[in-house]
């Protein structure tokens, strides 16, 4: 069946088939088996071995979320798919419940490598994923005694959308070899082709050895190597294990792309003509000695392997925190992969060769240590490196990637990221597309930039009042999911104020945290906001991330405080979301007023979910840091919030050292009291006293990311933003104008950029 102008009795005809049924008379199940069926026979339908060179985007979180409805979207045949749904007495939403999401990334890395998966085939490029098949993903979030607990999140089963391959390699590690088996998830581009992530296992991996919570044998690599995504690291076999996984994912990922290649006509000499490998952040990094020793197994002497591989390999660089750029000792290396050690060495070796002694040192790739350096080894044998959003790419080249920008000027190239307008639009926030659609056509969603069309029509007041009442529907929606997966009521008329992403201190949700504290005080003092306002946040900490998990702890005690509380709770609410992923993001993103980008200046490399809330009809408060800095110039000063230092301030600041957190807490009043309730005996009530004494020491005494020096400056731009949501035109057209605007962080343009720019490939 073709999906070109199919019709809705076409569908109902295939669906009724492979139902053996009336639609009406099938269970749920059996509609999403047969819906899974369909589009998975269709998306194969699209597959292509169009285009000479291929690219191989290796990454070690692919955050896809669930595909069915992104699969029929792209397939052409959602509303068809729905309209036939309701005709029978069922219903889109019921039958998406009944998916898992495939838990195989954390937060914005993943989420943007499968942001770009989509965008690839959409432009009809020759282009595919490699990663891991996690079988519990990172973990899944529950909360217990103001905390959070984990456990595994089981999503495999045997209606998923994975494809065993009769594809094996031999991997050794550790001095055992291990046969893999490759998955695949097909990956549809809308109105495009269909390509593959490709996902690589173990057939001996034992779900059973997980015991207590995520606990697990991390020696036993035959039966953990694909467990969890980032395994507990805060001790050698973690650290070792997380070196196991990136070789395995890595060696699996040459063997795929020289037996592609080969089959192809590649000569191996010519292997740049055939295959771009981008590497996403430095987990794939393993990827250039591997790539190499491969290549020498083949026949290549190791000159020649060098400067093809070299030809091949691009890096994303994800981070300007210097602890995020992967350093593993050597000696762990010579345990684990030894067959890599002797190639490394000489790669390091050639770079301190030709470069003098204080510069070499600086850019080794093996330091004084006898560490090794992921990023610089990516640097140096690569074509690229690219940073994710302008001020981030700015930092790289002049501080904290200069010595190599000094060497290599024409590798450093900036690609901002972007998201998938179709997801984030179509099939999590229908209401509003369709109104879009209605007023300038559908023509943004396959060129995200028409949605500049939609800014003209914002001085007509209808088209406000239209604004509000979507948005006001998609609050209605999520409080009521919010109510049925957690059972906690909140209004849907307060304002929704939201932070959702990772839970990291550069983020500062704990800026958030003594926000609502400073908020809670006053109200309990008299103030009254003139509406009442409710936190939201959603987050998973790292398990061996002491602090993160206490910050969670901190918020879910205010959270009960604040609940309890009958002079507070008119006006002020603070929620937890529990078990953040994909599925509740689409559900909130939608429903939000207030967008929290507050990360500090200068640390921030990009973000995404500042682009899918803006899409959405959110504005910002956010700092001068990342795409946030490109989303202020796109929208205006008059819609945005902005506050805090700037990223040349935070910058001299850790130069000069000059920053002593206890100076701010001494002579700020509302940062002391603040601060101070986090050991109040209302919290120590709710809490463990040990943990909120623990995160309150980290920042009386360290606060590295420098909370305090932007409180003042925060709580006046949020209560300048609750002020003007007051005037409710005016705050529809900042919504309107932030629609409209967000056009350019459309992972398809930012896709062209890195074809164009970096890869390549025939479109």
């Amino acid at each position: 069946m073709s999906t070109k102008n199919v019709t809705t009795d076409e569908l109902s005809g295939k669906l009724t088939g492979l139902l053996g049924k009336e639609i009406a008379a099938a269970s749920d199940r059996e509609v999403y088996d047969a819906l899974l069926h369909l589009s998975q026979g269709l998306a194969e339908q699209r597959q292509s071995d169009a285009g000479k060179k291929k690219l191989y985007y290796i990454s070690a979180e692919f955050l896809i979320g669930k595909l069915l409805s992104n699969n029929l979207i792209n397939l052409g045949i959602y509303k068809q798919a729905a309209e036939l749904l309701e005709a029978n007495g069922k219903h889109m939403g019921d039958i998406e419940e009944i998916e898992n999401e495939p838990s195989l990334g954390n937060g914005g890395l993943g989420r943007l490598a499968a942001c770009f998966l989509d965008s690839i085939a959409t432009l009809n490029l020759n282009g595919d994923g490699v990663g891991l098949n996690y079988h519990f993903g990172l973990f899944r979030q529950y909360f217990e005694k103001n905390a959070q607990a984990v456990r595994p999140d089981v999503w495999l089963s045997d209606d998923s959308w994975l494809i065993r391959s009769d594809r094996h390699y031999d991997v050794t590690m550790g001095g055992k070899t291990y046969t893999s088996t490759m998955y695949d998830i097909l990956v549809t581009g809308y109105e495009g082709r269909t390509n593959r992530l490709h996902l690589f296992d173990l057939d001996s991996v034992d779900e059973s050895i997980v015991t207590e919570g995520i606990a697990f044998d991390k020696k036993a690599v035959d039966k953990n190597l694909t467990l969890f995504l980032y395994p507990d690291d805060s001790d050698d076999d973690g650290r070792k294990l997380r070196i196991y996984q990136q070789y395995f994912m890595v060696s699996n990922a040459a063997h795929l792309i020289l037996d592609e290649a080969v089959a192809k006509g590649c000569k191996l000499t010519d292997l740049d003509e055939y295959a771009v490998i981008q590497i996403n952040d430095t987990h794939p990094s393993m990827v250039i000695p591997e790539l190499i020793r491969q290549l020498m197994e083949r026949g290549l002497d190791l000159d020649t392997a060098i400067e093809v591989t070299a030809k091949c390999c691009a890096y994303t660089n994800h981070t300007i925190l210097a602890e995020a750029l992967e350093k593993w000792p050597i000696s762990y290396l010579k345990e684990i992969v030894p067959q890599l050690c002797p190639i490394i060495e000489i790669l390091d070796d050639r770079i301190r060769r030709r470069l003098p002694g204080e510069t070499a040192d600086k850019v080794a790739i093996i330091d004084a240590e006898d560490r090794v350096h992921m990023a610089h080894m990516d640097i140096h044998y690569g074509i690229s490196v690219n940073g994710v959003a302008a001020l981030h790419t700015e930092i790289l080249k002049n501080s904290e990637l200069n010595d190599f920008y000094k060497l290599y000027p024409e590798k450093f190239n900036n690609k901002t990221n972007g998201i998938t307008f179709r997801r984030w639009l179509l099939s999590c926030n229908p209401e509003l597309s369709e109104y879009l659609i209605g007023k300038i056509g559908d023509s943004f969603l396959k060129d995200a930039s028409k949605l500049a069309d939609f800014k003209p029509l914002l001085e007509d007041e209808q088209v406000l009042r239209d604004l509000l009442a979507i948005k006001q529907t998609k609050k209605e929606q999520f409080t009521a999911w919010l109510k049925a997966e957690q059972g906690i009521d909140i209004d849907p008329n307060s304002i929704f104020d939201v932070q959702s992403k990772r839970l990291h201190e550069y983020k500062r949700q704990q800026l958030n945290l003594l926000w609502a504290i400073h908020a809670y005080q006053a109200i309990k003092n008299g103030y009254r906001p003139a509406r009442k306002i409710t936190i939201l946040f959603g987050a998973k900490a790292a398990p061996a991330y002491v602090i993160a998990q206490d910050i969670i702890h901190a918020i879910l005690c205010l959270q009960e405080i604040i609940a309890n509380d009958l002079d507070v709770n008119p006006y002020l609410q603070v929620v937890m979301i529990e078990n953040y992923n994909v599925t509740a993001a689409e559900k909130l993103i939608p429903a939000c007023d207030l967008s929290e980008q507050i990360s500090l200046a200068s640390k921030e490399a990009s973000g995404t979910g500042n682009m899918k809330f803006m899409l959405n009809g959110a504005v910002t408060l956010g700092t001068e840091d990342g795409a946030n800095v490109e989303i202020h110039e796109l929208v205006g000063d008059e819609n945005i919030y902005v506050f805090g230092q700037s990223a040349d301030e935070v910058i001299k600041a850790y130069e000069d050292k000059s920053y002593v957190s206890k100076k701010w807490y001494d002579q700020n009043t509302f940062i002391h009291d603040a601060v101070d309730f986090l050991i109040s005996d209302a919290m120590v009530k709710v809490g463990d006293e040990a943990r909120l004494k623990r995160l309150y020491k980290e920042l009386l005494n360290k606060d590295w990311f420098m909370t305090f020096p932007d409180f003042d400056s925060y709580l006046m731009a949020r209560e300048k933003a609750y002020d003007d949501y007051e005037d409710r035109l005016s705050w529809a057209k900042k919504c309107g104008v932030n629609i409209a605007m967000a056009g350019y962080f459309s992972s398809d343009r930012t896709i062209a950029q890195y074809n164009e720019d970096i890869w390549h490939l025939e479109g």
